[in-house]
């Protein structure tokens, strides 16, 4: 994080509630308690090295509720249940994930001092009546991420240029994606379609997954030569 760059023994930890959270708040403090209270369940062994690794984060940052109901013959989205939270009057910005649970019910990333409100505010989901019971982020059903590596040769290092190869999408249809907001890099919403990546910067597409921007190196001819990983 750049704005901590200058300032000695301090760092950010980024909380999600699991490894591949979109939404996540970020703690800062003592570079010794922030990257030795983080627990990462990527099994990589080596969270503080790789800007994926987000797990549960800083111990207390998140909670996790379970929605419970009848849902096999109803068909609700995420929305519906994202709906319903925020119709309890909770911000969004209090909400993480919402990961559903198919047929069952989802599982809502919450700030701790709403999940008791929650538990008492949220009696249904799109005209079904619901249950919310806390859970620790530990036992969190989230599916692991699929992980697929591939090069790209490009002329620049243009976020619609590289970013749209990695997606398998054209440059367009990426740029529409920036303009509706769906695109972030290093989590925060892209404004520019013409922002340069480098190596270690993380791209995530809402419903498309993410990836991350490897090797970057120049060909004979003057191009870029980009290795991605790509987390889907």
């Amino acid at each position: 994080m750049p704005i901590l760059s200058n300032m000695a023994d301090v760092s950010a930890a980024l909380s999600g509630g699991y490894f591949q959270a979109e939404r996540c708040r970020v703690s800062v403090g003592p570079t010794e308690l922030m990257t030795a209270e983080g627990v990462n369940l990527d099994g990589s062994g080596d969270a503080t090295d790789d800007a994926l690794a987000l797990a549960a984060g800083y111990p207390g940052a998140v909670a996790a509720v379970r929605v419970s109901g009848p849902f096999k013959h109803s068909q609700v989205s995420h929305g519906d249940f994202l709906g319903a939270v925020l119709g309890t009057g909770i911000t969004r910005d209090k909400v993480g994930d919402v990961i559903l649970l198919e047929g069952e019910g989802a599982q809502v990333i919450i700030s701790p001092d709403l999940q008791d409100f929650l538990l008492s505010s949220l009696t249904a989901v799109h005209r079904v009546a619901v249950s919310v019971q806390p859970i620790p982020l530990s036992d969190l059903k989230v599916s692991p991420p699929r992980i697929e590596t591939l090069r790209t040769v490009e002329a620049s290092l243009r976020l619609d240029a590289v970013a749209s190869a990695a997606f398998r999408l054209s440059r367009s249809k990426f740029t529409d994606l920036i303009a509706k907001g769906d695109v972030r890099v290093n989590w925060r919403e892209a404004a520019k379609s013409g922002v340069a990546l480098k190596s270690g910067d993380v791209v995530s597409v809402r419903g498309k997954g993410r990836c991350k921007i490897g090797e970057v190196t120049t060909t004979k001819k003057g191009r870029y030569a980009v290795e991605l990983t790509r987390y889907v």
